[in-house]
């Protein structure tokens, strides 16, 4: 953790009480380590952001109740069922506290609006998903609840079962926690669930860290961000295609899949294969191979014959030097009807054949394959699936399961690499918007990098509006972000205020 963050009082002391069997000072304890959290110069947060909240922390012994201590909304009573969001701590007898978010167990007001904005439950899902990559070690540390207004949904029963030191918490609590953090012995583990959390809270409420703690704050929302839009390296896809075979790039439009593709085919593979693009036209003689009109001698000048296709044409290029790999590049792999396309063929589509796989065909195409194909090893599929065009056919889970699916992300980096501050400041607004307010299939439409990569500041304007505000239009005008129109449609028009 960095300096920063280990400077402040109050998370230092809420580490302290997770890592401390409660006491008859619980109570005391508490309400001071919450305190120390606001205002300068060792508070994380503004003083009046203590306005914000207000401190519940009950110490219950023996069966009376389950203690807790929590930072609740300050419209709540000042004692008795509270309701909103909130940030508490559970202590138990041979455990350290969970620390967890809640919804009052007096319904979702006054924060309903919050708790039912797809982007808290993304941005805790991606929370859990950090801390268990990052301090689980091989082990479920966090979970987050698909749908935070849910609280009819009880935890799950492996989770309730594995954490059973927390009985007493889940069951008086576990249909209203919608996540949470198990610790362990590390306390800087501790320190980054906890401040993660009251983060996300406190942004929320519209407040941010002081200062001080700005650079700590957004080194942990750079952590957990990077599990709600990963990026992926070439290396990792060639590794996956040497792996599996055969692998599908799919993500929003402007984030690189034809480019990484061709990238690879260029340089991991040396150009040894070839790209073709799919497109509703695509058919099964096409790709497999079927009969087709060839010049002949004859009144006609033309005679139908059997032809291979790219798949076949692949393959034999393949065989002919079975010590290296060839990729056969599909472009645009979504826009033709696989299954059709693919037609029996899809049974040689198998990573890991365990037998020598073959289809028969119905006509002789001479050597290599005669009236018998088969799929040499060296040969790898590399297709790529634009997520935004729903006009096309959709993949079937036949197909799924012979693919490997790869997801690329829109990617801050790469606009902070390529682009200038401005298209920087640009991408940022935009994908906020995506990810507070879009559905988990609108998130997929998210618009790519390669719209903002834009050096020149004066230049930025005329791009954004003449190739990201047509795209946007065209979401509007399909009906694909119908749930925060008038979030993209404010974006527009901030769009349109740039300087020319």
């Amino acid at each position: 953790m960095s300096q920063q963050g280990a400077a402040s009082d109050g998370l230092a002391r809420l580490v302290e009480i997770v890592h401390t069997p409660p006491g008859a000072d619980w109570s005391e304890r508490n309400r001071e380590a919450f305190g120390a959290l606001f205002g300068a110069p060792s508070g994380r947060y503004r003083k009046d952001a203590e306005k914000l909240v207000a401190v519940r922390a009950p110490y219950f012994e023996g069966d009376s109740g389950v203690p807790f201590a929590a930072l609740i909304h300050p419209a709540n009573p000042a004692s008795g069922p509270y309701g909103g969001m909130s940030f508490v701590l559970f202590p138990a007898e041979q455990d350290p506290c969970l620390v967890a978010m809640v919804v009052g167990t007096h319904g979702l007001a006054p924060d309903e609006t919050i708790l039912g904005r797809p982007g808290h439950a993304r941005k805790m899902q991606a929370i859990a998903r950090w801390l268990n990559r990052a301090y689980g070690e091989g082990r479920q540390v966090a979970w987050a609840k698909q749908d935070p207004t849910r609280v009819d949904i009880d935890m799950p029963e492996v989770i309730r079962r594995d954490w059973s030191g927390y009985r007493r918490v889940f069951e008086r609590y576990g249909k209203v926690i919608y996540a949470v953090y198990r610790p362990s012995q590390d306390r800087q583990a501790t320190a980054q669930a906890i401040a993660a959390f009251l983060d996300v809270m406190f942004e929320e409420r519209g407040q941010l860290p002081l200062a001080g703690y700005t650079s700590h704050a957004e080194e942990i929302r750079s952590a957990w961000f990077a599990h709600l839009m990963p990026s992926v390296s070439r290396q990792q896809v060639v590794e996956l295609l040497n792996r599996r075979r055969f692998v599908i790039l799919e993500g929003p439009p402007g984030t690189g899949k034809t480019l990484l593709a061709g990238q690879i085919l260029g340089e991991e593979y040396g150009g040894r294969g070839r790209a073709i693009q799919f497109h509703p036209g695509i058919t099964y003689e096409n790709f497999v191979g079927g009969l087709a009109p060839i010049h002949a001698d004859g009144a006609l000048g033309l005679r139908f014959a059997p032809v291979p296709g790219f798949l076949m044409e692949a393959a034999a290029a393949a065989l002919e030097q079975p010590d290296r790999p060839y990729l056969l590049l599909i472009d645009e792999i979504n826009r033709a009807d696989l299954s059709k396309v693919l037609g029996e063929a899809i049974y040689l589509f198998e990573p890991e054949p365990g037998f020598d796989r073959r289809i028969d065909l119905a006509y002789d195409f001479g050597p290599p394959f005669g009236r018998s194909l088969h799929l040499p090893r060296n040969l790898h599929v590399l297709g790529t699936m634009n997520s935004a065009d729903r006009s096309i056919a959709i993949v079937d889970v036949a197909v799924r399961r012979r693919f490997a699916f790869v997801t690329l992300w829109p990617d801050s980096d790469v606009v902070a690499r390529h682009g200038c501050d401005a298209a920087h400041h640009a991408f940022k607004r935009l994908i906020s918007i995506f990810v507070e307010h879009a559905s988990e299939e609108a998130l997929a439409l998210a618009p790519g990098h390669s719209y903002f990569l834009e050096k020149d500041e004066s230049r930025l304007p005329e791009r954004l509006r003449t190739e990201l505000a047509p795209l946007l239009r065209e979401y509007l005008a399909q009906g694909y972000v119908t749930g925060f129109a008038e979030e993209i449609r404010s974006y527009l028009q901030w769009l349109d205020s740039l300087g020319a």
